[in-house]
């Protein structure tokens, strides 16, 4: 079964907002022009109908030595899993394909993401249509004994987006990530 969602890339604007895009946050802009570099599409990113909220029952992770977790796929192959973002434990999907790691309003407020209407300043295509979307940064993400520090996110209106979603940007700071024998090792 394919993925729940699936998001391509998230900042997309147009010409004329790129020089209020640096001077509001020039580490966005610049991400964006590190995206447009390997070739990426520039245009807006969909993701697929949101699933029902995630809901994860005593999916426990194993902690293998060192800073490694193994964990099971559910019976749909979805990895999911109890994580800590800034401490505070939230349900999420990992999803390979997701460049971001991607919350709802309420999971961001929930882990001390302070927005303000005006931080919704992106524009995301959604199987359900257009949504707004604010960049910003989880303090610390952890799952087990891995943790990183600084993962960029996106956030969304709660009505784009039921659950939570672990993106390459959490998945590209470990050492590697694989899935063999329906279970997904990850190694920081």
């Amino acid at each position: 079964m394919l993925r729940k969602f699936i998001m391509v890339g998230i900042f997309a604007a147009s010409s004329a907002s790129i020089p209020a895009i640096y001077q509001s946050n020039p580490e966005a802009f610049q991400s964006l022009v590190r995206l447009a570099a390997q070739g990426r599409d520039p245009a807006p990113p969909r993701m697929e109908a949101p699933a029902p909220e995630l809901r994860v029952a005593k999916v426990e992770p194993e902690t293998l030595p060192g800073h490694k977790v193994r964990l099971a796929a559910d019976p749909a192959g979805h990895f999911l899993a109890e994580f800590k973002f800034n401490g505070r434990r939230v349900n999420a999907m990992i999803d390979t394909g997701a460049t971001l790691v991607a919350i709802n309003r309420s999971t961001a407020k929930k882990i001390g993401i302070s927005l303000t209407p005006a931080d919704f300043k992106y524009q995301v295509t959604t199987a359900n249509g257009n949504a707004r979307a604010a960049a910003a940064t989880i303090d610390s993400l952890e799952i087990g004994r891995i943790a990183i520090d600084n993962v960029q996110a996106v956030v969304l209106e709660d009505k784009a987006l039921d659950g939570t979603l672990i993106g390459m940007s959490f998945l590209k700071q470990l050492r590697r990530f694989e899935v063999e024998d329906g279970a997904l090792l990850l190694v920081q």
